[in-house]
Formats: C-alpha cells, structure tokens, sequence
C-alpha cells in the first residue's frame, strides 16, 4: 500500500495541472494561432493588400488623380488610329467606392486581362486588314505603263543578251580560225547579223513560253511574263531583228551564211521550242543550234562549208552537254513544274552519262585538229589540262549525282569554252604557211603573191 502511493501522486499532480489550463483557457493560444493565420490568410493579408491600402489612401486624399498612358510608337496607320489616340489622352479619376479587398483585386486583375484581349484582338484584326489589303492589292490587275527609259533594258532582257553575245562570241572564234586574212568590214558585218538572228530568235522563244515561263522561278520575271510589255511589241521587235539580220547576212557577207542563219532561227523556234515539252531529243536539237553559229563565222570569212567549220560545230556540239545537263540538275524542280520534259527530269542517269561521255569527246575533238592541218600539234597538248579537268568534273557529277558536283561542272564549263577557243587560236596555223603550199580555199598561188604584197 505505501508503495502504490507514490505512483499516484504525480498522476494527481497532472490532473490538477490540466484541470488548472481548462479552467485559464491557456491550451486554446496555439489553437487560436492557427485560426488567426487561416482567417487572415482568407482575407488576403499579403504585401499585395497592403499596396492597395496605399493607393485607397492616396486616391482618398487626392481625389483629383491624374494618370497618363505611355505613348506607344505606331510604325504603320492602322483603323484604330483614333481610339488609340483617345487612349492617349488624359484621364482623370474622380472618385474611388471603397470595395472589399477581394472583390477590388478580382475586378482589377479581370479588368487587366480584359484590355490585355481588347489589345490583342485589335491588334490581330489590325494585322489581318492590312495583309488582306496587301494581298488585294498585289493580286488586283494593273496596268503596266511602258516608259521609254526602261525599254532598252526590257528589250535586252527579252533578247536573252547574254546568251546572244555568247553566240556572237562563238561565231567570231569561227571567223578568227578561218585559214584567210581577217577582213574587218566581214567580220563587223557578221558579228552584228548573227547578233541580231539571236536577238530574234531569243524573242521568238519567250513568246511562245510564256504560260510555261509563268511557273518556274527562274523565268517568272521575264518581261512577257510580268506584262511589262505586250506580245505584239515583243513579236515586232523580233521581226525589226530576224529580217534585216538574215539580209544583212545574205547580201553583206554571203548566201551560204544567211541560209545558215536563218535555219538556225527556225530550227530554234519551230523544233527545239515545241520539243522541249515532247521529248528528250530537244537537248540534242538545242546542241545543234548551238553549234551553227561558230560554222556561220567560218562560212562568213572562206564563204565555204569546209571540214574546219564542222570541226568547230562539233566542238561547240559537245561542250554544250556538260554545260546544260550539269544546269539543268539543278532546276529539276522548275523544268517539272514548268512542263518541260528534260533529260534531268525523265531520265536523270542518261543526263550524267551523255555529259561525262561529251566531256571525253572534247579531248578527241582537240587532237582531231592538228591532223585537219587548222591547228599546230601543240594544241592538243596546252588543252589536255583543262579539257582533262573538265572530264574529271563531268566523272564527278556521274558518281555523286548531287548539286555540288553539277555546280561545279556547270561553273567549270563558262571558263573553258572561252579558254579552248583561245588557245585554239594561239595555236592556228599561219596563212602564210599555206600560201606557200597552195592550200588557200578557192585560190592560186597567183592570189597568194597579191595577198602578200602591201
């Protein structure tokens, strides 16, 4: 009995001591605590709530606030001009409810977000009314007004005047490897025929393309093709330079020459024009019409058709390949949507092997030369480097087949036509070294002594 005692005055002792904290309501602090942080938590007790006390004092105390919106840069006019500019202009708060704390922050943020999707909206609608006017007004028709400044430039354009002084170049090397003495009124007379046989034909052609031109991009701007001239004065110009190109060629220089030029035109407008949406065989036709303007040269100077003039046709024949194919690799995409069936195209593995196999033919071509007695054995020899580099490009764009290499053989072929004819010159073989021997076309040893003397 003593010793249970003991043990039950401390649980006495306990008992008292929490009858004492009911009794003083001290156990309901931490209780309180808790309840006191969720009310205030309810009533959005934050640093938040305090700003807006402040600014419920400062509009209490100044009743006339004034507020001015920031000025917004505008870099293009829009419809909304004026409410912008209502926006801007001063605004003066008079009066201020007092409103709950919370129901005051929800309308404020509301009310944010709601200019947030007025500005927005607006600015959308802003953006939609002037892409749409710009689209109406790049599709509305316009008349194009022609104006005699830019009508040079347009007619060199439609005349292809690149192309043509490729041509007229072509045509000049055959002139210079004519084994006769240069007569310079011949030659000018030439070089301006054939110019102008080009200019017409080149004419011809984009008139005749022009729904086709209208779907590549790489002919879109060609002046038939934006309207910025018409069809009929595109089909005059053509005819102010075919017929006095083709008389010129006729009775300035001789007929064999003015025939040529004037199959070349037909051959260029009326069989490689059609054919290129018809089959392959128009790049062998283009080939052709390629390769007579170097003949016409050499016709204009010895007035005959000799085995040098085809010597040089056969050149310009198959530089043309490599040139082309390795061009129109890269405009596949442009030849399929205008509608023209090339080599690229239909048949992409013949397209690398006809150009490799004409890059060959060029080395066989310059050795021919000097054995058709039109050039000394040395060239073959300084054109072997680059005509092999030309082959090793054409191998390339065999084996690969992608863009890089048809670029570069594209690239590779505008300096080496140049370069060939200019070495082929270098290494012609001197009149008067056939004079000697009597080999002068259509003369006598008798001629030679007069050609000789000043």
């Amino acid at each position: 009995m003593s010793a249970a005692r003991p043990c039950r005055r401390p649980l006495a002792l306990a008992g008292l001591f929490v009858w004492h904290l009911r009794s003083t309501g001290v156990w309901q602090i931490p209780c309180q605590f808790v309840h006191l942080y969720h009310v205030a938590n309810n009533r959005l007790i934050t640093f938040q709530y305090f700003n807006f006390l402040k600014r419920m004092y400062v509009t209490r105390c100044n009743k006339d606030l004034s507020q001015r919106a920031k000025p917004k840069s505008d870099s293009i006019v829009s419809p909304f001009h004026e409410l912008q500019q209502l926006d801007q202009e001063k605004k003066v708060v008079n009066k201020i409810s007092p409103v709950s704390p919370v129901h005051q922050l929800w309308s404020e943020t509301s009310s944010r977000n709601e200019l947030r999707e007025m500005k927005s909206a607006a600015e959308t609608e802003d953006s939609v009314i002037l892409v749409g006017t710009e689209s109406k007004e790049d599709r509305r028709w316009k008349e194009m007004k022609l104006r005699l400044d830019d009508l040079p430039g347009i007619l060199a354009r439609l005349s292809k005047i690149k192309l043509t002084a490729l041509v007229v170049s072509t045509a000049s090397a055959g002139f210079a490897m004519a084994p006769v003495p240069f007569e310079l009124t011949c030659f000018l007379l030439a070089s301006f025929g054939t110019g102008l046989a080009s200019c017409a034909a080149n004419s011809i052609n984009q008139f005749f393309e022009v729904p086709f031109d209208s779907n590549m991009n790489r002919t879109k701007n060609r002046p038939l093709v934006r309207g910025q001239i018409s069809p009929l004065l595109a089909v005059c110009f053509a005819a102010s330079c075919g017929i006095p190109g083709i008389a010129l060629l006729t009775l300035g220089v001789n007929p064999l020459t003015g025939a040529l030029g004037a199959f070349n035109i037909i051959l260029y407008t009326c069989c490689y024009t059609p054919l290129k949406r018809m089959s392959i065989v128009n790049t062998w036709v283009g080939a052709v019409v390629g390769a007579i303007p170097p003949v016409m040269g050499w016709t204009a100077a010895t007035g005959s058709l000799d085995a040098g003039a085809l010597l040089l046709g056969g050149i310009l024949y198959s530089w043309q390949f490599p040139h082309f194919n390795a061009l129109s690799w890269g405009l596949r995409e442009d030849y399929s949507r205008g509608g023209y069936c090339m080599m690229s195209v239909t048949h992409p593995g013949l397209c690398r092997r006809v150009a490799l196999r004409h890059c060959l033919a060029l080395i066989g071509l310059s050795t021919v030369a000097p054995v058709l007695d039109i050039t000394t054995w040395t060239f073959p020899i300084i054109s072997l480097p680059i005509n092999l580099y030309i082959s090793y490009l054409g191998f390339r764009f065999y084996r690969d087949a992608d863009r890089s290499s048809s670029r570069k053989l594209f690239f590779c072929s505008l300096w080496h036509l140049p370069m060939l004819l200019l070495v082929m010159f270098t290494c012609k073989k001197s009149v008067l070294k056939k004079e000697d021997k009597g080999d002068l076309p259509g003369g006598s040893h008798e001629t030679a002594m007069e050609i000789r003397l000043p």
